[in-house]
């Protein structure tokens, strides 16, 4: 009976956590879960960093996307390429060490400013071919003026 009373206290506790039922309502429909935790960091995007011992191991980390990323509305259209090199590292258990509390050494390969994947968009990379055509197409030839 006291495991009954635990999840029920613990079901409320999540529904609190992201503000009534309401506002749980739509973070299940934006994430398809509901996990609350103790806020580890925030990163210079907006993205918030949670964590909780309790769950099983690489489910203990997650975030909670950002609004808005480099001028895109990104509420429904979340992307795990919005997450920074550092932070990345903590997701997967790379590092015990947030970079909030222990900011990474800067190397010259990274960026400053983080891009998410333009995949799929009109932003994407379109390389142009460099090689001359193996099939040439077919041009009809004018007709004579006689």
């Amino acid at each position: 009976m006291a495991e009954y009373v635990q999840l029920v206290r613990r079901a409320l506790q999540q529904i609190r956590g992201h503000g009534g039922i309401t506002g749980s309502f739509w973070q299940f429909l934006r994430s398809a879960d509901l996990k609350t935790g103790t806020l580890v960091g925030i990163d210079k995007y907006g993205n918030k960093y949670f964590e909780d011992k309790r769950y099983f191991f690489g489910r203990h980390r997650w975030v909670e996307y950002t609004i808005e990323m480099n001028g895109k509305y990104t509420y429904w259209d979340v992307d795990g390429s919005m997450v920074p090199p550092e932070w990345h590292r903590w997701l997967h258990s790379m590092t015990e060490e947030p970079p909030s509390t222990h900011p990474p050494t800067t190397h010259k390969y990274i960026w400053q400013n983080h891009k998410f994947n333009l995949s799929a968009t009109p932003g994407q990379y379109v390389p142009y071919s460099t090689t001359r055509k193996k099939i040439e197409a077919w041009v009809p030839p004018a007709p004579s003026k006689n």
